[in-house]
């Protein structure tokens, strides 16, 4: 089953996120308290644990928001999801709008190992109904019928 395992909020662009546990995403805004939210393509951030776990396995001490992710994830490939996939994200729905970006300056933890996962793994939604989210939600694709 795919779930969130955090919900990461930072007050200033380009700053690690801080895991608040919980949170609020904002039709065509973003996750509420979030320097990052706006009208725009790339609302909320989403990487998988599974790769935040690989920047583990090469030495960093990294966890939730390191990556400057608002929504960690658990059990669902996120870069398998087309642009357009719909998912539900506890009490929201959002659609997938950009897999992966460009890294124009270089993170301190690229500068730290020579690597960073959210360029190539993270993935990018716009909200479309708001809706309460929290660590523990369930996580749904929703197939258009």
């Amino acid at each position: 089953m795919a779930e969130i395992t955090a919900v990461c909020i930072s007050q200033k662009k380009g700053q690690k996120k801080k895991n608040v546990g919980k949170g609020i995403l904002v039709e065509n805004h973003g996750l509420e308290g979030d320097a990052h939210a706006g009208e725009w393509h790339r609302q909320v951030s989403l990487l998988a644990e599974e790769s935040i776990r690989k920047m583990k396995e090469k030495g960093l001490e990294v966890g939730p928001g390191d990556f400057a992710e608002n929504i960690t994830t658990r059990g669902i490939e996120l870069t398998e999801l087309p642009i357009g996939t719909k998912l539900k994200l506890g009490g929201a729905l959002v659609e997938v709008t950009q897999i992966g970006k460009e890294c124009h300056d270089r993170c301190a933890i690229y500068h730290r190992v020579g690597d960073c996962v959210m360029p190539r793994e993270g993935i990018f939604v716009r909200v479309l109904k708001g809706g309460p989210v929290s660590i523990g939600d369930k996580i749904e694709v929703i197939e258009d019928v």
